[in-house]
């Protein structure tokens, strides 16, 4: 009890919900994300482990990979037996009694390479099935392969194949394993097919200009703009333009795109009023690549300089006023303080805001999927589009879980990247040295 007690570990036992918190929902998370960008995770492997199906992408998989064309070429075959499963099976779908009974007694356990060879010997009977869509139905239940069966362990597909009559040696079992293998394993692949396609580029130099011109622009230059020029106005006055312009922040994102679609669709506002003057209505929105990303980085950028605002306001409030009023005295414009007094007080807020926003544009896209869905062609999907949209949205196709997880990987070490540059680029040594004056 002395122990709980003492205050050196209260801190400690306060912050434990919160680190479990964190562990749970952020690290692990990120470590499993780059653990699965080097798998082929996909809805066709499944996420927990895998099954073994000997396919025909399988065989095409031992000819090409591997170099098993007599392989491939047996195991496509089918073999017809008489046995007690088969007959039983047969009875049970509706196989004329009298057919089985005599194909029992006189061919139990004979194998047949083709169904028309069992086909012949079904017409041969005494007590042969008057139709021949009964000998079909009796014929079926005696085909054995082992094409399109799932083998839950490599024991059990081996031991098929054996039972099937094919002797494999040890280079053709691995080959066999490797081909037939649905679930998921350990690979480097994604990372060759991502630089490898054409399409990568484009989407890097996509995001890069998405993120340093809305950042630039807006999240930082414009709430810089908002910040100042509401320091300068009456209380009230900048307390009702910074409400103003949190709306676009705290309105739903699905309206705040819906808002801007009505701007810009070919019967919005923006070809009602521009009609009159000569312009034929269009979509404005999706008419060309640049109209498009004019609209996104106004869509973005609006919603992200209030938050910059907010801090670059608060952080201004925070100079004390007898800066001001002493230059002021001497003499100093508007200009001067700003450049002299308020900006070199904000270099922590704006490092803070810079990294912020910079991780926050570099994985958002809800807007832009809901704006442009990426278009037009592909002209505006970034980096975080194309993971959701290859591992989490497909129509009909398979979700690419563990590419998607290696693009995610990407935008990881892209941020840390990122933010190292701006704590050296903003000198962040000499902001947290010791003060040389107490």
């Amino acid at each position: 009890m002395k122990k709980f007690g003492n205050s050196r570990y209260l801190g400690l036992y306060l912050l434990a919900p919160a680190g479990i918190f964190v562990l749970v929902f952020f690290l692990a998370p990120v470590l499993l994300t780059g653990v699965f960008g080097f798998t082929n995770m996909s809805t066709a492997t499944g996420i927990s482990g895998g099954a073994y199906l000997v396919s025909d992408n399988s065989m095409l998989n031992l000819k090409s990979r591997h170099a098993e064309d007599d392989l491939a070429e047996q195991l496509s075959q089918k073999v017809y037996t008489i046995d007690a499963e088969g007959l039983a099976a047969a009875l049970e779908a509706g196989g004329e009694a009298a057919a089985i009974a005599e194909l029992e007694a006189r061919f139990l356990g004979e194998t047949f390479t083709s169904r028309r060879d069992i086909e012949t010997v079904i017409k041969a009977l005494n007590n042969r099935p008057a139709r021949t869509r009964d000998i079909k139905i009796i014929s079926a239940h005696f085909e054995h392969s082992v094409v399109n069966i799932r083998y839950q362990t490599q024991e059990e597909l081996l031991n098929a194949v054996a039972e099937f009559g094919i002797t494999l040696n040890e280079a053709q079992a691995e080959a066999l394993i490797d081909v037939a293998f649905t679930g998921w394993r350990f690979t480097t692949q994604n990372f060759k097919i991502m630089t490898s396609l054409p399409a990568t580029r484009k989407t890097m130099i996509n995001t890069l200009f998405y993120v340093f011109t809305t950042l630039a622009l807006f999240n930082v230059g414009f709430a810089l703009v908002l910040a100042m020029s509401t320091h300068y106005m009456p209380s009230g006055t900048a307390g009702f333009f910074r409400m103003v312009w949190l709306l676009p922040r705290i309105t739903p994102p699905v309206l705040y795109v819906l808002m801007w679609k009505w701007l810009a669709w070919d019967a919005g506002f923006l070809s009602v009023i521009l009609e009159p003057l000569g312009f034929e209505p269009r979509n404005w929105l999706l008419d060309t690549p640049a109209n498009a990303w004019t609209f996104i980085i106004l869509i973005n950028g609006l919603v992200g300089a209030s938050l910059g605002m907010l801090i670059f306001s608060s952080a201004i409030k925070a100079i004390p006023a007898a800066l001001f009023h002493a230059s002021e005295v001497d003499g100093a414009s508007r200009w001067q303080q700003i450049w002299h007094i308020i900006l070199p007080q904000l270099r922590w807020p704006i490092l803070f805001i810079t990294s912020y926003q910079t991780l926050s544009l570099l994985t958002s896209f809800e807007y832009i999927l809901l704006a442009t869905g990426g278009g037009p062609g592909g002209a505006t999907e970034v980096w975080a589009l194309t993971t959701y949209l290859k591992a989490l949205s497909s129509y009909g196709g398979s979700l690419q879980y563990g590419y998607g997880a290696a693009l995610s990987l990407v935008l990881v070490v892209i941020g840390i990247s990122l933010s190292l540059i701006y704590l050296k680029f903003f000198n962040f040594t000499d902001m947290t040295a010791k003060p040389k004056i107490d």
